[in-house]
């Protein structure tokens, strides 16, 4: 049933759902099952799993209960013995659209062998590759120091559907496999709680009568518990969390049904249909999803104020407006949907011009410090002449401050574009939004370089239910180092070209950087291919033409940010400022053709 133009307050959807541990006891743990062997891949962590074993065990049932998630890395985090491993070589499925995705959902565990333990990749296709048949798997080969060896077939089980927007997919899900105490096996895919949740998520969005013009709404918002731990990995920033892929799922889905809904490629980044708002929490008893309209937030989340250069993380924003004014110059104001102020600040001088900027992805945090350190040093040389953006996207920093109050570790996509819901490079000219910063600042400057500061997730980016890897940020799904896009007008490329060698040899010099780049690079080779980008003094980097943007060049940096605090926040940052100072020098002294 449609949902009449649903207004501001109104709840669209409120409901529960039975654990699919909890319903497989129910229907399994009698007396009709004693003596079976049951095993089953749900999406639930550890504890709960092992919890359910134990009570089916109780009525004389032996159950494997299994991760549907990342199964081959659960396995070897559960139920593999390590002791005396020299060796390892993996089978994984190669499905003949997505050659890869089986390796990918391998991650990170190459960075989870013991010191010294070799291990080797082989790629199986499979011509007809029909899993609702034979769930597709893994075969694992083990040598021990010892001379023992041993063979292992690690099930993941998926399933061939068609997505929210009619495309078609492969994709994780539940699955049972039943032993008869006669030895008959019985298997068949089995529909989740965490499965179930999200498809009652978009049934409600797209089942309901919006109004005919966007934005549709001011908050469209998402609230679910999911009593699934995150689980911590003994590399870098990695961590398992059904929790954070949720949120993924649920915000791009959406995101993406009204891209379709209104005859735009998907990933069109100019829709605007509202601020879309997923929180999704770890905690309850049996997930739970209500899905309303609210107001848009005006509220500021406070940050406690630090010193700039020794920031642990994600800074206030009324800090951000002293550091502003204490570089005096120009100030030049636009404003956001939820009526927040856009604050830049113009200093003239004698050198070429430059615009430094910083939050376009408010989830992306560490180019706003970046940026601020590197005016507050560019302000200090005498013929300083650029225009300083910190935060470009206040109504998304503000989401993102919110959302970090109940979950630190996770990225908070839905923080990423503006409260339109658009992205604000998309946003058309001549408006006073987000976009206008931009538009302002080159107006006064003239600038022919755009220093553009950004990052992305600092672990791996999933959409389990919908492919596995994030549709349009397939690049982006696993960490690859600091990389850097320099985008430039017809007739730049040759400058271009100066620019990225000037800032790589400068960026070479940053004490730790290119150890990690290195290590990260490694690490997403084993598990993505090779890097299919030139390297150049360490860094990954593009060059592209765009004969759109307002400046003749722009470099985009792009620091795997997202979730981390602390020490890696410092070296962030840290990167980014050194990249503007290599950047702004490197312009001023550039062979200028065009």
């Amino acid at each position: 049933m449609s949902i009449m133009n649903p207004s501001q307050g109104e709840t669209l959807l409120e409901r529960s759902f039975p654990r699919t541990t909890r319903t497989l006891l129910d229907t399994y743990a009698t007396s009709n099952y004693q003596g079976y062997q049951l095993e089953a891949w749900v999406f639930d962590d550890q504890a709960e799993r092992q919890a359910t074993e134990v009570a089916f065990e109780a009525v004389g049932i032996s159950a494997r209960i299994r991760s549907a998630y990342k199964p081959l890395v659960h396995f070897f985090l559960e139920e593999f013995d390590w002791t005396s491993l020299q060796s390892l070589v993996i089978e994984y499925p190669v499905p003949p659209l997505a050659p890869r995705r089986f390796l990918l959902e391998a991650y990170p565990l190459a960075a989870l062998l013991p010191e010294g333990v070799t291990l080797h990749w082989e790629g199986i296709a499979s011509p007809t590759f029909e899993p609702s048949h034979d769930p597709c798997h893994y075969r694992v080969r083990v040598e021990r120091s010892t001379g023992q060896r041993e063979n292992y077939v690690v099930v993941a089980p998926n399933r061939h559907h068609q997505d929210h927007v009619g495309e078609a997919q492969f994709s994780p899900c539940g699955w049972l496999r039943l032993i008869s105490t006669q030895g008959e096996v019985s298997e068949s895919k089995v529909e989740t709680d965490y499965e179930a949740l999200f498809q009652a998520a978009m049934d409600t969005v797209s089942s309901a009568s919006w109004p005919p013009a966007s934005p549709y709404f001011e908050e469209l918002n998402v609230s679910v518990t999911l009593p699934c731990a995150d689980r911590r990995l003994a590399w870098d920033d990695e961590h398992i969390s059904l929790a954070e892929a949720l949120h993924e799922e649920l915000y791009f889905s959406t995101l993406e049904y009204f891209q379709h809904r209104e005859g735009l490629a998907l990933g069109d980044r100019s829709i605007q249909p509202g601020q879309i708002v997923p929180e999704v929490l770890t905690q309850g008893d049996e997930p739970h999803i209500k899905i309303g309209m609210r107001a848009l937030s005006v509220q500021q989340p406070q940050r406690a104020q630090v010193t700039l250069d020794a920031a642990q993380q994600a800074i206030d924003v009324a800090q951000i407006e002293q550091l502003l004014a204490q570089l005096g110059g120009q100030a030049l104001h636009a404003t956001t949907r939820a009526g927040r102020v856009v604050e830049a600040r113009y200093l003239s001088g004698c050198d070429r011009a430059v615009i430094i900027s910083a939050g376009q992805h408010a989830n992306e945090t560490s180019g706003v410090v970046g940026a601020l350190r590197a005016a507050q040093t560019l302000s200090c040389q005498p013929e300083a002449h650029f225009v300083i953006s910190p935060l470009e996207n206040p109504d998304g920093y503000a989401l993102q401050g919110r959302l970090v109050t109940t979950q630190p570790r996770h990225m908070h996509h839905a923080a990423r574009y503006t409260a339109f819901g658009n992205d604000l490079q998309s946003q058309p000219l001549g408006q006073p939004f987000e976009h206008a910063i931009r538009e302002q600042a080159f107006a006064a400057s003239n600038a022919g370089l755009h220093i553009n500061l950004h990052g992305y997730p600092a672990h791996e980016w999933t959409r389990p239910l919908n492919g596995y890897v994030p549709r349009g940020f397939e690049m982006w799904t696993i960490p690859k180092g600091f990389f850097l896009i320099l985008r430039h007008q017809p007739g730049w490329e040759a400058a271009a070209v100066q620019l990225v060698e000037a800032v790589t040899q400068q960026l070479a010099q940053v004490p730790g950087l290119v150890a990690f780049n290195d290590a990260q690079i490694a690490l997403f080779e084993t598990h993505a291919g090779a890097l299919t980008f030139p390297v150049l003094n360490g860094f990954p980097y593009l060059i592209l033409e765009d004969a759109s943007q307002l400046t003749p060049l722009m470099l985009i940096t792009e620091y795997p940010d997202e979730t981390v605090t602390g020490d890696a926040f410092l070296q962030a940052h840290t990167a980014q400022r050194a990249t503007v100072i290599a950047a702004y020098n490197a312009f001023q002294t550039l062979t200028l053709d065009s």
